[in-house]
């Protein structure tokens, strides 16, 4: 932790912000403003934390719950997300605190992940993986992604980041969102849209309506050899259902992320043959820090001009 104050006018700080320590980088503070750089918020004193009216949650997990972390932030008015999830974070923040999510800033990095999870199955580059690893030359006929049709269940902004790729790479799309709009189907359009896609990639939040979207149900309508890409929540697909379904060898899934999440080593989805696995890296991109960093000091400048602040979930 490090605490810092630009300047002190009268004794007084106007305004006091938490951050992680990478985030500061380069940013010319008003001279009333408190800074403290922190990137595990269970480092900090009660007595620091529960001063800061603008806390920046750190990007990666921290020693202390949020339940408890809110529970100290007595002074907060804003509170900024650095992922464009925020579904562990809702529940717990007070009434009349604006919450603000990093809308944006991943999706270049997760629509990537997207299209190569996509490829990845479809070329089936695990086994090319294993014969490099047996020192074997093999070349096998395998599936292309070109006139394939993909059904895209969420059009948020990592949605239409990944309709670019995939429109790029010769497919039909077909994109989903809550409600029908323009070329956009409406969910309750999924019944008719599942059986005509070659691939379905989720990017949708987790939440009350969107857990266990994929369900039993879901998964014996997709069409003999589809694929299942998801970028989403874990939650979003019922595993027990998935990995029933996967056994049968009909399907085939690509999976970022999981229910549960870390998957425990002895979690049968890791030894199927027609599943690809990777660990929620779909924000990891190396752009992710500048665009973050870009994207919270246009907070701070909307911040201390008095404007409304982007990305608001709630307030």
């Amino acid at each position: 932790m490090r605490q810092f104050a630009v300047s002190c006018q009268n004794g007084a700080m106007s305004s006091h912000i938490i951050a992680p320590t990478w985030i500061t980088e380069g940013y010319e503070f008003p001279v009333d403003v408190q800074v403290t750089e922190c990137d595990d918020l269970g480092e900090l004193p009660l007595e620091v934390i529960s001063a800061a009216e603008f806390v920046i949650l750190p990007y990666e997990d921290f020693s202390i719950s949020i339940p408890e972390t809110m529970s100290r932030l007595k002074s907060v008015k804003v509170i900024q997300t650095l992922t464009a999830g925020f579904d562990k974070v809702l529940p717990h923040i007070p009434s009349g605190v604006t919450l603000c999510n990093a809308a944006g800033v991943h999706d270049d990095a997760t629509s990537e992940l997207a299209v190569l999870l996509t490829l990845s199955s479809l070329r089936d580059m695990p086994r090319s993986f294993k014969a490099q690893q047996d020192h074997h030359w093999e070349t096998y006929f395998a599936r292309s992604l070109a006139d394939k049709h993909v059904l895209l269940i969420g059009y948020g902004n990592v949605g239409k980041a990944a309709e670019k790729r995939l429109l790029a790479f010769g497919c039909t799309v077909t994109p989903v969102a809550q409600s029908a709009r323009d070329h956009v189907h409406a969910v309750s359009e999924l019944p008719e849209l599942i059986p005509m896609a070659d691939v379905i990639v989720l990017i949708v939040p987790g939440n009350a309506g969107t857990k266990n979207l994929v369900n039993a149900k879901f998964l014996a309508s997709m069409k003999d050899g589809a694929l299942l890409v998801n970028v989403a929540r874990g939650v979003v697909v019922d595993t027990k259902a998935l990995v029933a379904e996967l056994k049968t060898g009909r399907i085939y899934a690509a999976l970022d992320v999981t229910d549960p999440e870390p998957l425990p080593a002895d979690h049968e989805l890791w030894d199927l043959p027609n599943v690809i696995i990777t660990s929620h890296n779909g924000g990891e991109g190396d752009i992710f820090w500048d665009r973050a960093r870009t994207r919270i000091h246009s907070q701070f400048d909307l911040w201390f001009a008095g404007k409304p602040l982007d990305c608001v979930i709630t307030q």
